[in-house]
This record gives structure tokens, sequence and C-alpha cells, in this order.
């Protein structure tokens, strides 16, 4: 911890226990990524999941640079935006790839999106091609003819699209010369933020290799991956948790990335076992589905060296259940957001020499950064173990929202902080603890309910498979926390006992007053829990 004088009030700022590292900020993201292609062009870059096809990284290189040549042909200009609408496949790597060495940027989006919700973002981003799969195709034809868009497939081409061989059969030595400064935006995914619509977030050539550095660079990185790891991939690319943490560092430290194009429980078992993965990122559906799977203990699980969760907070309980599984495992957890590049911590038992962690904990802020918990009220900079709002700042953050420099203003601060809109603690060994967003602290008769805490506990039930707690409205103590809970089959557990076995672990002012049987708790594709659905379903009524 450093205290800062420089301003009016005295700041309490947090920083790394690893020391500050050189980052090579002034090369583009590719020649960042690429830089040791040298040391490790023969080794498996891409191994595809589902047909064991196998690319190298000297092919991976190549075809990049072959997919810029041809982005060019196409009349795709540095700064232009192509969309990428894939589930995860070696095409996705390589488009993202091919965007960055052509100066181009690259926004990626779900492709289970409806029509309506594809057209939004490639409105707001003026994408000018689309690169996705012939099934989506219809989705996005209408569109493309209305705005001049480019449809490419990666399979086969449906009458009015483009093929992908005409940008990987392009000659690489036709890439025009591009400057590209660090300032350039290289990514633009798209984040509601703390609150409202969702938005670009631009990310930089300089933001993006700053996160990766912060991650897997120096003498002991805060997250050791290297040249002999295998490392699954089945969270979806669009996501930035998967772009950047596991897409970007596995190829900055010249690792193989097994594709996975979605999941599913026993092929998830069955590739680690063939493929012996060693680093397995995951989010908290997936690690639920581990801890509960009866078919675990059939398969060899050695080889996970690291199992490490993101995208949402992981349960001091649910993170016990599962390291029971994976014996050989460091396992803990980071904490990111889109606009903050997206790392802000990482546990330090991933690092090369790691340290002693507290169970629970989402890491220490990355190094290179700065990190402070302020009141939410005052915008005081707070001490340890005192709740409030967790602010960062580094190289790392994003540029901004695309064309909206208000909400900018409301994220990122005139002195360079990032606000997070999550509410959380750090504790003396420096560790932060995730409590809750910010807007979805549940507030009974002005008592703090955290949803995560209570979902954490019901989550240990054996008879709950998934669980969610939100606020519901009323006269009296103005909110109640109420839970929506899917039962594990063949269970009979009633509401009243659900309610019963809270209220013996929690203060009066925490207990489940209602509790909505469910088939399934709705969430976004990184593992968080959608809960404006969720308060959707109290408001109409019907909630069950």
């Amino acid at each position: 911890m450093a205290i800062n004088n420089t301003t009016k009030q005295q700041e309490i700022i947090y920083r790394s226990k690893l020391p500050d590292i050189y980052i090579p900020k002034h090369l583009p993201l590719h020649s960042y990524i690429f830089e040791k292609l040298s040391q490790h062009s023969t080794r498996p870059c891409l191994i595809n999941g589902a047909t064991g096809d196998v690319y190298t990284y000297a092919e991976v290189d190549l075809t990049a640079r072959r997919v810029a040549s041809g982005l060019n042909k196409l009349g795709i200009q540095q700064g232009d935006v192509i969309m990428i609408l894939l589930q995860n496949s070696p095409e996705f790597v390589l488009s993202f790839l091919g965007a960055s060495y052509r100066g181009a940027i690259a926004t990626a989006a779900n492709p289970f999106f409806t029509p309506a919700e594809i057209a939004k973002q490639v409105k707001a981003s003026d994408a000018r091609l689309i690169v996705t799969q012939a099934c989506y195709s219809d989705k996005v034809k209408d569109l493309a003819q209305e705005n001049d868009v480019k449809i490419m497939c990666i399979d086969s081409a449906p009458d009015g699209c483009l093929h992908f061989t005409e940008l990987t059969q392009a000659n690489e030595n036709d890439i025009p010369n591009v400057d590209i400064n660090p300032d350039d935006v290289v990514a633009l995914p798209y984040s509601s933020g703390t609150t409202g619509l969702p938005k670009g977030v631009m990310l930089t050539h300089k933001g993006l290799v700053t996160s990766v550095a912060q991650q897997v660079d120096g003498d002991n990185p805060n997250l050791y991956f290297h040249g002999e790891d295998v490392i699954l991939c089945v969270l979806p690319m669009f996501h930035i948790y998967a772009l950047n943490s596991i897409m970007l560092c596995g190829l900055r430290v010249g690792a193989a990335i097994l594709i996975m194009q979605k999941f599913e429980i026993n092929s998830l078992l069955e590739l680690i076992q063939k493929y012996k993965i060693t680093i397995a990122p995951m989010v908290p559906p997936i690690v639920l589905a581990i801890a509960k799977s009866p078919d675990v203990d059939k398969y060899d699980l050695s080889s996970i060296r690291m199992l490490k969760s993101g995208a949402a907070s992981l349960g001091k309980e649910l993170e016990d259940a599962v390291g029971a599984k994976f014996p050989n495992a460091r396992l803990g957890q980071g904490y990111g957001m889109t606009e903050a590049g997206p790392v802000l911590t990482m546990c330090l038992s991933f690092a090369k020499e790691p340290f002693e962690i507290t169970s629970g904990t989402c890491g220490t802020v990355v190094r290179n950064a700065e990190m402070k918990i302020v009141d939410p009220e005052t915008g005081d900079s707070l001490p340890t173990n005192q709740r409030g709002e967790i602010c960062i700042r580094g190289d790392q953050i994003m540029k901004g929202y695309l064309n909206d420099p208000e909400a900018t203003k409301r994220t990122i601060d005139k002195d360079g902080w990032l606000h997070t809109g999550d509410i959380g603690y750090i504790n003396e060994n420096d560790e932060l603890f995730i409590v809750d967003r910010l807007k979805e602290l549940i507030k009974y008769k002005g008592f703090q309910v955290a949803p995560a805490e209570l979902e954490a506990m019901l989550l240990c039930h054996p008879d709950i498979t998934d669980a969610a707690v939100v606020g519901m409205k009323d006269d009296m103590a103005g909110e109640i926390p109420v839970a929506f809970v899917v039962r594990s089959n063949n269970s009979q557990i009633t509401g009243d006992e659900i309610k019963q076995y809270i209220s013996k672990q929690v203060v009066f002012y925490k207990r489940i007053n209602r509790v909505f049987f469910v088939d399934v708790i709705p969430k976004a594709p990184s593992g968080k829990i959608l809960r404006k659905d969720l308060r959707a379903k109290l408001e109409s009524g019907n909630p069950n």
C-alpha cells in the first residue's frame, strides 16, 4: 500500500506486491504478441477441439498477415471496423489478428444475438464487414444490403456472401505499410458499464499490450503461462475475458490454445484428458457444473495445474468444493471489467513464485497499475477492510466509450480513475474481495444485503443446482431479498426449507423472504446473472 500526498485529500492507493516491469507500449498489439515468434514457430498454437486440426505459430502468423492483405483488397482501411460474429474457432483468432495487422478494429458479438441486437452493434460501430457462419447469415442479410456491409462466411458461402478463403489466400506481401499509433483502437467490445445500454469500449494497442504484460510478463509473472502449456478456451472469444486472458495471453507466451466451441460437461472432461490440458480458465457456472457433476471421477484431470475463475464472483464454498476435484491445481480468481482493459486483480497463487492467498479473494491489483476503494457517498478513499467502490488507474484501461463522451466522463474521472460500479474491500494482505455491484445491493430498512453472499450459500445446498438473489419492492422494508432457485434433479425441496436453511446462517435482515422455482437462471455469456431479467419477472407478477 502507498500513500499519495499530492492531492488535497490524502489518498490511500493499493499496488501489486510484484514489482513494476518494463512494458513495450510502443509496439502494435500483433507485434507484441508475436515478439518471440522465432522461439516457438513450430509449436502448436491453435487446436480445434471439434476436429483435432492443429495450427502452428508460424501458420497462424502467416495466415493472419494474409487476412490483413485480404481485408485491404476488400477495401477495409486503417481505422475501419470489422465485426466477428462467430462461436469459438480458429477463424475468430485469425480475423482478430488480421484486423490488427491491417490497422483495423475488431468488434465481436454473440452469434446467438437476435437480428435486432446485431444490427444495433453493427450500426453503432459502423462495421464494414461481418465475418460469420452460413447458419447466421440470414440474421444479417437485410442489414448488410441496407448498410453496404459485406458478409463473409467461414464455411459454405450462401448467395451474396463472400468466403473466408478470399482472406486466407491473399498475398501476405501485399499488406500496405501501416503506421499504428499506440493510442489507436484495436478492439471494440460492447459493455453496459455500470449502468445503461451497451456502449462501444475503445481498447487501444497500448492498453491491450499493457494488460497482457501485466498478467504474463516479467521474471515472476502474475499469471504464469508458458510455452509447454495447453490452455482451455471454452469461454466465448467474443467476451473480453477469453479474448484477453486466454487468447492474447496464450499467444504471447507460445502456449497451445485448445478451442472448444461450446460448453458440454462430458466433452470438456474428455478434452482435458485427451490433450492433457494444463490451464483451465472458467466462469462460476462451469465451476458449479464441475463441482456437481457425478462423472468427474471417471476422467484423468491430473494435468490441470491452474484453475482460474473470473467474470463473476465465486464464493469460498464453491471454490473449496471444486478444489477437491483438481488436487494438482492451483485455484484462484481474477477480477475484470471490459472498460478496465479488462483485468484489475489476479490471485498471486497463479504467479511463477506463488504467494499464499486467502480463500475467496479475487486477487491483488495487477502490476503497473493503481487501485483505490472509494466511499460512494463522499468520494474519500478508504483504508483496509472498509467497503466502497473499486477504482483502477493505469495504461490498460479503455480510451473511452465510442461516440459517448458523457458516459466516458461518468466512468473515468479527471484524475484518470476508472470507477467500476463494483463494491469491495481490501484486507490487510492487500487482497480484494468483491461484495457486489453498486446497483445490485439490496437495501432492507437501510441495511445493505449483498446478493452474492446469499447465492454462495444457496449453491452449497445439495438440492440446489443454481440460484440468484434480487431485491423485491416492499412497502415496509423498501426491498426484501428473494431467491430464484433451480432444483437439482428429482429434488422436492420446498421454499420454506430453503428459507430456513439460509435463516440459520445470516442476520435477520439478510433472510430470504420468498423463493421462486425456475428452470434456469438467466445469464450473460460471461456467466454474470442477468438480474434485470429477474427483476422484470417480479414486476410482471409472474416470477415462476
